[in-house]
């Protein structure tokens, strides 16, 4: 069973940039496909980004597009999320989770799909 740990959260200035990192242990990171999720006060939880096992696909959410990169280093089997241009929408509770199957075009998403959570880092972003 993999273990995930979230961090790099904090408190950042709107346009401001901050960087997530979820690091695995128990089992190496690259068997699986990473996604990245995140919860609002009083809102569901949101797909944000997913990066497949080879790094060879992303997807991200509409509101996150050239603001957000994902990114993985199998070395340190760490999974980033470069979070630019901050803004007032933005804070949430982040979580990463992964997968084993090739997160698609109409699932990578699907909190359903991941089968194994962090417990997440929270992001705020204020004046």
């Amino acid at each position: 069973q993999v273990q995930l740990v979230e961090s790099g959260g904090g408190l950042v200035q709107p346009g401001g940039s901050l960087r997530l990192s979820c690091a695995a242990s128990g089992h190496a990171l690259d068997a699986y496909a990473v996604g990245w999720f995140r919860q609002a006060p009083g809102k569901g939880r949101e797909g944000i980004s997913s990066i497949s096992k080879s790094a060879g696909r992303t997807h991200n959410a509409g509101p996150v597009k050239g603001r957000f990169t994902i990114s993985r280093d199998s070395a340190k089997s760490t999974v980033f999320l470069q979070m630019n241009s901050l803004k007032p929408d933005d804070p949430a509770t982040y979580s990463c989770a992964v997968r084993t199957s090739m997160p698609g075009a109409s699932d990578w998403w699907d909190e359903e799909l991941y089968a194994y959570w962090g417990q997440g880092t929270q992001v705020t972003v204020s004046p």
